[in-house]
């Protein structure tokens, strides 16, 4: 062959090594590129031709296109890209080779091999063949794990609970295989994992892996036999009498035993298909131990200590409780617990300081009680309502000139139970009661007196009434009488003398002491002779 300036050649790989050789990595099914000279640029003058030894590939003259030149497997599957790097398309295993890069410059020749692999990750990751259980301390394969059409053939690691298993550790044994399909050369890697489960590898993760690609997560039920009982008392609160109880036996074992003995006071009661017992309306008398166990194994068993609170309490009296004023009224308070006690009191809703006495009933110890008893959490609450009567009695009696002068204003002030009714023997312009607190009334009565009255007030209810009189002056005779009292005094009686000197109209007596007729508050005249003479009152300082 004869070249006028240079030549590139790509020949089909020499079955022998040769220094220096480069080596590049193609995916299966991809083009690959396959460099020539690392890459490197050719010169600006020259001619090109492609040959292997088993034939040409492509050559490529200067200043032309690339041609092809193969007429074997590469005829329509080889190419020349502009680095003048040899593309092949739809690589396979067949195409890992040795291919060599020849730089023809006049008599000088250059050879570049560049070794081709071809790889191909597994089309995926299956675990197969799983075992249904696992049973403690007993060799089981678990399953097989295969990654299919790879090349090279992959190795596959197995994990659980995303930590790789290494082989020969305790209780595991990992054995792999590999297949070679006879058209495309590709392998499938077949693992086997056989694992002796422990009580933890309950809910553990199992999984195998190749390169970056992992298998779906697997589970299994791990199972063991039952090495303890406990047993649960099943409530919502304290136990109290009329509660019912639910006991619940557990096992540790899988799968769990599915029948129980339950020792309830002395009796064995055989469970089935359950781990549950209940104990219904329960007293202070079922207080004790209770125990559980499973039924092929009697000494495998737990107990519990259960106590039943009660809470008993008695008020009395109790209802409505109707007593006189000045009685007295006996409380009686009786309780029974298992436990501590506190006690509270309230008095119409509001909190007392202490439990309530009644030595001698007031109409102010009318009113709702309620006692509270507390033990933890439980309540239990008892009331009574008194109701203390009495016939009205008139406490006070009184008048006061109006502060315009021109009127009287009288107030009777009363205490009684039902609450009493006020009656006035006049009529007033206005009249105003306050609100009957305590078994206490206030009624004002408002009056202008045209002539001295003696008015009544009257206070009554069912039980009875009382009744008292005020002697009210007109306004002119008040002010006139006022004048005169301002204007003397008087000293009657010997020995000694006495002074009667008191905002009232003094008259004197031929017996001492004075008779005083006040001016706001009218008395009755004791043996009046004769009214003292101006010259016997000295003036009033």
């Amino acid at each position: 062959m004869h070249f006028s300036s240079c030549l590139y050649a790509l020949l089909v790989a020499l079955v022998y090594q040769v220094s220096g050789m480069d080596t590049v990595i193609g995916l299966y099914g991809e083009t690959v590129e396959v460099p020539c000279n690392n890459g490197a640029p050719k010169p600006k003058t020259c001619s090109l031709q492609m040959e292997y030894d088993n034939g040409d590939l492509l050559t490529q003259l200067k200043d032309q296109d690339a041609s092809v030149i193969a007429t074997d497997k590469y005829k329509d599957r080889v190419s020349m890209a502009e680095n003048s790097s040899l593309l092949i398309a739809a690589a396979t295993l067949k195409d890992e080779k040795t291919f060599t890069c020849m730089v023809v410059a006049g008599a000088d020749i250059s050879e570049y091999p560049v070794k081709l692999l071809i790889h191909k990750a597994p089309t995926g990751v299956e675990i197969t063949a799983l075992a249904t259980e696992l049973e403690i301390g007993k060799p089981t394969q678990l399953g097989q794990c295969s990654t299919p059409d790879a090349h090279p053939a992959a190795n596959i690691t197995w994990f659980k609970n995303k930590k790789p298993l290494v082989a020969g550790e305790k209780g595991i044994i990992i054995s792999s295989k590999v297949k070679v399909d006879e058209v495309t050369g590709l392998t499938t890697t077949s693992s086997t994992l056989q694992y002796t489960a422990e009580k933890g590898d309950t809910g553990a993760l199992f999984t195998c892996g190749a390169l970056n690609a992992l298998s779906s997560p697997v589970s299994f039920t791990v199972t063991y036999p039952t090495e303890r009982v406990s047993l649960h008392v099943i409530s919502k609160g304290p136990l109290m009498e009329g509660d019912n109880v639910t006991l619940k036996c557990k096992a540790d074992g899988n799968p769990p035993p599915t029948s129980f003995n339950f020792h309830v006071q002395g009796e064995v009661v055989k469970v089935e298909n359950s781990d549950s017992y209940t104990v219904t309306d329960v007293t202070r008398d079922s207080t004790g131990e209770y125990k559980c166990s499973i039924i092929d194994n009697a000494k495998m068993e737990d107990s519990k200590n259960i106590t039943i609170n009660y809470l008993d309490m008695s008020l009395s009296p109790s209802g409505k409780v109707l007593k006189s004023v000045g009685e007295s009224l006996a409380l009686t308070l009786q309780t029974d617990a298992s436990g501590e006690l506190k006690v509270s009191w309230t008095k119409d809703n509001g909190k007392l300081d202490k439990r309530p006495k009644f030595d001698k009933l007031t109409y102010s110890d009318s009113g709702k009680y309620e006692v509270v008893v507390t033990m933890g959490a439980l309540i239990k609450k008892a009331s009574f309502e008194l109701v203390v009567e009495g016939i009205p009695v008139i406490r006070r009696l009184a008048k006061q000139r109006g502060e315009d002068g021109q009127h009287k204003v009288l107030t009777c002030e009363a205490e009684g139970s039902p609450k009493p009714t006020v009656a006035w023997s006049v009529n007033g312009t206005s009249a105003d009661e306050s609100p009957y607190v305590n078994g206490k009334i206030s009624h004002k009565l408002t009056i202008v007196p045209t002539v001295n009255l003696t008015v009544v007030c009257t206070v009554s209810n069912e039980l009875g009434q009382d009744t008292r009189a005020i002697n009210v002056l007109t306004l002119f005779e008040e002010v006139r009488m006022d004048k005169q009292v301002r204007q003397y005094v008087t000293v009657c009686g010997s020995p000694p003398p006495m002074r009667c000197c008191v905002s009232a109209i003094v008259y004197c007596t031929p017996r001492p002491p004075c008779s005083l007729l006040p001016v706001r508050v009218p008395a009755r005249v004791l043996d009046l002779r004769s009214p003292p003479a101006p010259s016997a009152c000295p003036p009033v300082q």
